[in-house]
């Protein structure tokens, strides 16, 4: 089973690097809900990685579609991945509206390291709107992923001001992951109090 697992991702890799609708289509089949997921995931992970717009509106389509939540999961990774400039959009949309706080929390993670600035708003938003804990603590993360001139005073502000008391300290944590000046003046102004 494994060299047979072995084979498999030798085969998609070479055609998620041939060029041409041949693979194209492949790799679309490959995406169909008919495969088993590991192979649903390797082909999205190549519609991202080298498949261009056809690669990415199957992307969008899967992102919106696909009732499987392992797969939207790896459609988050997948559109990390994409050059096109609606691939960042979907991402936004996946991390407010998707059904399943793990997904939503996997487009927040991608998010924080593909749109950097672009992203705040929308994990500014988790943080304050989403109704799971979890997905505001991978909101908290993301905010850790960024520039740290735009992640540092987030965090602080979180920690300072988040009625969540879970989210706080989960923000305090990743303050003092960062050994940044700011994080070291916000503790010592903490332990003063």
């Amino acid at each position: 089973e494994r060299d047979e697992r072995n084979r498999m991702n030798r085969a998609m890799d070479a055609i998620g690097l041939t060029a041409g609708s041949a693979a194209d289509q492949a790799l679309e089949k490959f995406a169909d809900a008919s495969q088993a997921e590991a192979v649903r995931d390797k082909a999205v992970f190549w519609m991202g990685q080298t498949r261009g717009a056809r690669g990415y509106q199957t992307l969008k389509r899967l992102a919106e579609q696909e009732p499987n939540d392992n797969v939207r999961y790896q459609v988050a990774s997948g559109l990390s991945q994409s050059k096109e400039p609606g691939a960042v959009e979907t991402l936004l949309s996946m991390a407010k509206n998707d059904k399943t706080a793990r997904v939503r929390g996997q487009a927040l993670f991608w998010l924080a390291q593909k749109a950097g600035r672009r992203a705040v708003a929308a994990i500014d938003d988790s943080i304050a709107n989403d109704p799971d804990t979890a997905v505001k603590k991978k909101a908290v993360f993301a905010l850790s992923q960024l520039p740290k001139e735009d992640g540092v005073p987030k965090l602080i502000s979180v920690a300072r001001t988040n009625s969540n008391a879970v989210v706080r300290k989960e923000a305090m944590f990743w303050l003092g992951q960062s050994r940044d000046p700011r994080a070291v003046a916000f503790f010592e102004e903490e332990r003063s109090k």
